[in-house]
C-alpha cells in the first residue's frame, strides 16, 4: 500500500493546527457566550441562541459565501482589515480561522450552556453566602462542576473542525501548505482518481470520527454533554 505523500501530510498538518487553534479561541469565546446563554433571562436570549446554533442547520456552503463576502475587499469585515494594514482574509489561514469559529460555534457553546444550566443555583448560592466574588465563585464553582462540559466541548470542537469541507474550501480555496486541509485533499485525490490516496485519508478520518464518538457516548463525560 502507498504511503501518505507530501502533499497529504501537509495537508494533516495544517488540519490539526486548524482545529488546535479554533477549538482554543472558540473556547475562549464561547464560555461567556454560554455562561450568558445559561443564566439570562432576556429576551435576547432566543435570538441570539438561534444565530449561535445557526450553523448547524445552514447548509456551509451558504455560510462560507456569506463569510466570503463579507471578508472580501468589499465587505465590511475586509474593509476594516484593509485599514488596519492586514489586507483581506480569504484564501489565508487566518480566515480558515476566522470561518472555523463560526462554523463550529454550538458544538462548543452549546455542552457549556448545558453544563452550566445543570449546576443550578445552589452552588452559587453558598459561594454568595461566603462572600465569594462572581469571578471568584465563576472560577472556583463554576469552571470545576463545568468541567465535564469543557472536556466534551473541545473534543467536539476539534473534531467538527477536522471534518470541515464546505466553508474551508469557500473561504480558503486549495492552495497547497496554506488553506488545503485534509477533507479538501481527500476531494483533489477523488478528483484525480487516487483512490489509493484518499483511501488512506479518509479512512483514518473514519477511525478518528469513531474514536471521538465513543469517548462521548461510553464515557462518563457523556453526562457532561447532555447537561
Amino acid at each position: 500500500m502507498p504511503a501518505l505523500d507530501e502533499a497529504s501530510l501537509s495537508a494533516i498538518w495544517l488540519t490539526l493546527k486548524l482545529a488546535s487553534i479554533t477549538t482554543v479561541l472558540l473556547l475562549l469565546l464561547g464560555t461567556p457566550i454560554a455562561w450568558w446563554l445559561a443564566r439570562t433571562r432576556s429576551r435576547l436570549k432566543g435570538p441570539i441562541g438561534a444565530v449561535v446554533a445557526l450553523p448547524l442547520v445552514l447548509p456551509p456552503s451558504v455560510l462560507g459565501f456569506y463569510l466570503l463576502v463579507a471578508m472580501g475587499p468589499n465587505g465590511p469585515v475586509g474593509q476594516l482589515t484593509q485599514t488596519l494594514g492586514l489586507g483581506v482574509l480569504p484564501f489565508t489561514f487566518a480566515g480558515l480561522v476566522v470561518g472555523s469559529v463560526f462554523y463550529s460555534m454550538p458544538f462548543v457553546v452549546q455542552p457549556l450552556q448545558n453544563a452550566f444550566e445543570a449546576i443550578g443555583e445552589r452552588p452559587l448560592e453558598a459561594a454568595m453566602t461566603l462572600r465569594a466574588g462572581p469571578l471568584d465563585t465563576f472560577f472556583s464553582v463554576v469552571l470545576p462542576l463545568a468541567r465535564p462540559g469543557f472536556v466534551t466541548a473541545s473534543i467536539l470542537g476539534f473534531a467538527h473542525t477536522v471534518g470541515e469541507f464546505g466553508v474551508v474550501l469557500m473561504i480558503g480555496g486549495n492552495i497547497p501548505e496554506k488553506t488545503r486541509v485534509l477533507s479538501v485533499q481527500i476531494y483533489d485525490h477523488v478528483e484525480a482518481l487516487e483512490y489509493a490516496q484518499a483511501h488512506w485519508l479518509a479512512g483514518g478520518m473514519l477511525v478518528f470520527s469513531f474514536l471521538v464518538l465513543l469517548v462521548l457516548y461510553a464515557s462518563p463525560l457523556r453526562q457532561g454533554w447532555r447537561g
